[in-house]
């Protein structure tokens, strides 16, 4: 698992299946999950409450127990690195622009039809909310 796109795909997935299976986050990541992976699953898990906190906040006439938990995980994934871009110490961070684009091509290959445009929607709202924040307007 060598590109970073994979890593983070593999994030959620551990994500995902930790959420479902309530089974712990390290026994559901890849025996040969990348620190990057590990890291990034364990800070999109210990920074659950402030992406749900958005999610729910722009997922208009959505409550957050009705979003399928692979989108809901892709998105935290995704939020994690918007709002913690040095949350995997070392590592040169991905742009929130390109962290939303990786999370609409996940969702578009294994979400459903409607997932993308939901993904979309919510992380591009969540960012200018981050953003408006960040300069001192929210």
């Amino acid at each position: 698992m060598s590109r970073r796109s994979d890593q983070r795909r593999a994030a959620a997935f551990a994500l995902y299946q930790h959420e479902v299976t309530d089974r712990a986050l390290d026994d559901v990541l890849p025996k040969d999950a990348s620190r990057f992976t590990r890291s990034l699953a364990h800070a999109a898990d210990d920074y659950t409450d402030e992406t749900d906190e958005l999610i729910g906040r722009h997922a208009r006439g959505w409550s957050l127990s009705r979003i399928a938990p692979l989108e809901k995980a892709v998105m935290r994934i995704a939020l994690t690195e918007m709002l913690y871009p040095d949350v995997v110490p070392g590592e040169n961070p991905i742009p929130p622009e390109g962290a939303i684009d990786e999370a609409v091509e996940t969702a578009k290959t294994f979400c459903g039809a409607e997932a993308p445009g939901f993904v979309n929607g919510i992380l591009n709202a969540a960012l200018q909310d981050i953003r408006q924040t960040r300069n001192g307007h929210g």
